[in-house]
């Protein structure tokens, strides 16, 4: 069976121009685009008890864009200064893109992942490891433990900074009305708010899309297939991951 209806566990693009638009028209399917996710920011009197000083740390970890911008909310709030010479470390080239809504981007002073990967994100964190103390930024209930764990293991110095938390969104009359055939999970924490909104969901066809190491774990954990798996060298974004899909479908037509 061809797919129609797709879910995108992310806000609608602002632009039409979207390249996900181009997958509607191109496979004459329906993307619907919900959030599984929202995202509680963590203010600057809770954060203070953490009695981390974000200016003595050289080096910043972000992997999502998400983190950014409670990174740089938080500073604001806090009144802190972030010194020119910081660098920033970022699971792709997108997510590092994003860092020109708050600095000058600085090639010497930003770097990323060549495809996306932990892996990759590894080797270029591996070349500054010595010399940096890193500030890993992320939620509090959701880190990307195999990056913890590898800053562990290398012996960094590194501190984790919880700004925000993520919560299930109430996605159930969706959920009800719509048999979607393939789903897009971007985090864990997606796949959790499936099962908060409907218990009892079983896969029965449904192709299951993941982006990130920790989600497609988190999705073979929970006894489901996953057909699509981003990124990869074949297919560094969703987008991508998607494309390939739905033309393999169309070909066994």
């Amino acid at each position: 069976m061809a797919s129609k209806k797709i879910l995108v566990s992310q806000a609608r693009p602002e632009s039409e121009k979207s390249p996900y638009f181009d997958l509607e028209r191109k496979y004459n399917v329906s993307l619907f685009f919900q959030p599984l996710i929202q995202l509680v920011p963590i203010g600057a009197k809770d954060f203070r008890k953490t009695k981390i000083d974000i200016s003595e740390y050289t080096a910043v970890v972000f992997t999502s864009k998400n983190a950014i911008d409670h990174f740089f909310r938080t500073c604001d709030e806090l009144k802190v200064s972030i010194n020119q010479d910081t660098k920033y470390f970022c699971i792709t080239e997108s997510v590092a893109l994003y860092l020109q809504k708050f600095i000058m981007y600085r090639k010497r002073k930003v770097f990323f992942g060549a495809d996306g990967t932990n892996k990759k994100l590894f080797d270029v964190l591996n070349k500054h490891k010595a010399n940096e103390r890193f500030l890993y930024v992320c939620s509090e209930n959701q880190q990307d433990n195999e990056i913890v764990n590898w800053l562990k293991d290398h012996a960094c110095k590194f501190d984790l900074a919880y700004m925000y938390r993520s919560e299930s969104t109430d996605i159930k009359v969706l959920l009800k009305e719509n048999k979607f055939d393939v789903i897009c999970l971007f985090t864990p924490s997606g796949l959790k708010s499936v099962y908060d909104n409907q218990p009892d969901f079983k896969q029965n066809g449904t192709a299951i899309a993941a982006f990130g190491s920790n989600t497609c774990k988190a999705v073979q954990e929970a006894g489901l297939t996953l057909q699509i798996q981003v990124p990869s060298p074949q297919t560094p974004s969703m987008v991508s991951g998607l494309d390939q899909f739905l033309a393999q479908q169309r070909k066994k037509k």
